[in-house]
């Protein structure tokens, strides 16, 4: 009797569910590291925006994105899809022509879908967005063209019947930083992470990334202040994500940690009440969610992700039990393929080409974005844990194993430690499932072959670069 109570009270719960449809607002930091965010225990950033509105939120502990480069991610967040199944399995990659997104699935819901700020996904077709104005469309901030919200706010405000789903894509922390007050954040005061080397050049840079995420904090504040003075807070599901690690050795373009995990906060005044999570969230669940939320009857798509909504509302702690990243280095460097896998506690990753060097043109000195990158090597001559830090980097083992919460920032491979070999194992065993089921061929796909074939495949769901 009590089964039949629960499920009665849960199809309720779910009918009145989909005749509150949200307006939609969700603001996209840029290679912003979760880590360096208070709100996910990070020690040196001023983020006051960012902490009031976690306070006010479902927190999640455990998010996470299948790739740590901005296009695959954002790909991934707007269709539903991992990156070699919508196609964009590379930087700057494409879609595969007829992958639906956000806009595609929102529209026929009564939603106006938009975009402001920085867009790295192609083709227009697959990402149908209303341009909104006002905020930089490159990932590279012009310090002289001080973004405007006019265009954000006609937006939201131009149709009170009809709910709209803005999604804001701000350029920081991305490089080069130049944005914020680097004088806030002193060099040799801040609390260098260990995963970085301890050189004047590296504090210079941290403190100047700092900068720029206290500059982004206070575009948050902006948004969240525009949902205020046009009244519609009450009415608006706020989702804040960092997106990938920033552009630190060790963070973006890697399956670690600091790459792969996203800070996630839902803010739904009324509806969700504000707490923290451990429940294991991906990219991929993101649009489901929305639908679920819309009011959708049943998914007009076939998705790599699922609906969190029940943990949204408190009904369920638990989501999904893994979490996936992939690793193309190809067009950043030379062929460096990587897949893992997540449990929430233990990471598990295999490095496909492992007795090659890695090697990222970006981070490693093509431009003056990184000068920091050679502080590292010189140093390493005579300190070695700088030394240690530039082998983490360019030399990787077959495979790595780390227990994540116990070492926050993976320090510790335990991939050949007997007394880990089950749960080793056991990771290894469903990222082969997983590889499989995506139908992916693994180092040939880090290729400029396979990049240049995936923009012309169908938009099967089980095509195969």
């Amino acid at each position: 009797m009590k089964s039949l109570t629960f499920l009665f009270l849960l199809c309720l719960s779910t009918a009145l569910r989909a005749d509150q449809k949200p307006n939609v607002l969700i603001i996209i930091a840029d290679d912003c590291t979760f880590s360096d965010l208070p709100l996910n225990g990070g020690q040196n950033a001023k983020t006051p925006h960012l902490d009031a509105l976690a306070n006010q939120s479902l927190v999640f502990d455990r998010a996470y994105l299948g790739m740590a480069m901005c296009s695959p991610c954002r790909s991934e967040l707007y269709t539903g899809r991992y990156p070699h199944r919508n196609g964009c399995a590379w930087n700057h990659g494409t879609c595969r022509p007829g992958t639906k997104s956000m806009p595609h699935l929102l529209n026929p819901l009564g939603y106006r879908v938009g975009l402001a700020g920085k867009t790295h996904v192609k083709p227009k077709s697959v990402f149908p967005f209303e341009m909104v104005p006002g905020f930089d469309p490159s990932c590279v901030r012009n310090p002289t063209n001080p973004h405007d919200l006019s265009g954000s706010k006609e937006f939201i405000t131009r149709d009170s019947k009809q709910p709209f789903c803005l999604v804001v894509a701000l350029t920081e922390p991305h490089v080069p930083w130049v944005m914020g007050d680097a004088s806030a954040y002193p060099p040799k005061k801040i609390k260098l992470p260990s995963y970085l080397a301890d050189t004047p050049m590296t504090r210079k840079q941290y403190a100047d990334y700092l900068a720029e995420i206290t500059y982004m904090d206070s575009q948050v504040g902006e948004l969240l202040a525009l949902l205020d003075e046009s009244k519609l807070a009450d009415d608006t599901l706020v989702l804040f994500t960092s997106e990938q690690g920033a552009q630190f050795p060790g963070c973006k373009w890697t399956n670690w940690d600091n790459g792969l995990h996203t800070s996630l906060v839902a803010r739904w005044p009324g509806k969700i009440a504000p707490a923290r999570t451990k429940a294991i969230v991906q990219y991929a669940d993101i649009l489901p969610t929305l639908l679920d939320l819309a009011g959708a009857e049943a998914s007009p798509e076939k998705f790599d992700g699922t609906s969190f909504a029940a943990v949204l509302y408190g009904e369920y702690v638990n989501h999904r039990d893994y979490a996936f990243g992939m690793h193309n280095n190809f067009p950043e460097g030379p062929s460096y393929p990587i897949r893992s896998v997540t449990n929430g506690e233990w990471r598990y990753i295999r490095n496909l080409s492992p007795n090659s060097l890695y090697i990222e043109k970006h981070l490693m000195g093509k431009n003056e974005s990184n000068p920091y990158w050679q502080s590292w090597v010189f140093s390493s001559f005579s300190n070695p844990q700088h030394e240690k830090l530039v082998n983490r980097f360019m030399n990787r083992p077959p495979e790595e194993l780390y227990h994540t919460t116990e070492d926050h920032f993976e320090m510790t491979n335990l991939a050949t430690d007997p007394a880990h070999a089950e749960i080793k194992k056991k990771l290894s065993t469903i990222l082969d499932q997983q590889l499989k089921e995506q139908g992916d061929p693994g180092r040939i796909l880090d290729t400029k072959k396979a990049h240049k074939a995936a923009a012309n495949l169908k938009p099967d769901f089980k095509s195969k670069p």
